[in-house]
């Protein structure tokens, strides 16, 4: 493995698990009203782009962060749409 598949391993799981924190918390206090629709939505929409890209040019590091990361952000838009709704009162 070269450095650039390290860098690459490195940084994908950087961001890939900085999502645990927010879904961990979502369902935790099972709310969701603070999360933008139009945010899960692209952000979903994004790693699926970069998952594709991966899978195109046969790129590891890219290809599992990204699949990770395509599970962490339907986690959060289930979430959205699970609990989204702001709390009456």
């Amino acid at each position: 493995m070269d450095s650039k598949d390290l860098f690459g391993l490195v940084g994908g799981a950087l961001t890939s698990l900085s999502l645990v924190p927010q879904i961990w918390q979502l369902f935790r206090l099972r709310s969701a009203h603070e999360i933008s629709l139009t945010f899960s939505l692209l952000l979903l929409v994004g790693l699926l782009c970069w998952l594709a890209y991966g899978i195109v040019y046969s790129l590891f590091p890219v290809i599992l962060w990204n699949s990770i990361s395509v599970a962490l952000s339907a986690a959060i838009l289930y979430a959205k749409l699970k609990y989204g709704r702001k709390p009456p009162g």
